[in-house]
C-alpha cells in the first residue's frame, strides 16, 4: 500500500505545476526553495514516480506521471488520504 498524501504536499505540487519554477512556487507557499525541493523529492521517492522533468536542478515540465497525478487530484480534490488508490489504478 502506498503512503497517503498530506494536504500540504498536494498544495505544493499544484502550485509548483502552476508556476513551473521552484523559487516562485516556494514564495507563494511561504517556504524556502530548498524546503520545497526536498518535499517534492521525498514525495517522488515515496511513490517511486518522477513528477517533474528537471535540468540542472531547474524545473522544465511535468512528466506524464505528474500530469496524471495532478489530473486525478484536480478531479477528486477531497481524495487526500485516498490518493494512493487512484495512483495504483
Amino acid at each position: 500500500m502506498l503512503p497517503s498524501l498530506e494536504v500540504r504536499q498536494l498544495h505544493a505540487l499544484v502550485l509548483l505545476a502552476e508556476e513551473m519554477n521552484f523559487t516562485r512556487a516556494a514564495n507563494r507557499l511561504n517556504v524556502s526553495q530548498p524546503a520545497l525541493s526536498k518535499l517534492v523529492t521525498e514525495l517522488e521517492d515515496q511513490y517511486g514516480l518522477h513528477l517533474f522533468n528537471r535540468e540542472k536542478g531547474r524545473l522544465i515540465e511535468l512528466t506524464d506521471a505528474g500530469q496524471c497525478f495532478l489530473r486525478k487530484f484536480k478531479l477528486h480534490p477531497q481524495a487526500g488520504s485516498q490518493m494512493e488508490l487512484s495512483l495504483s489504478a
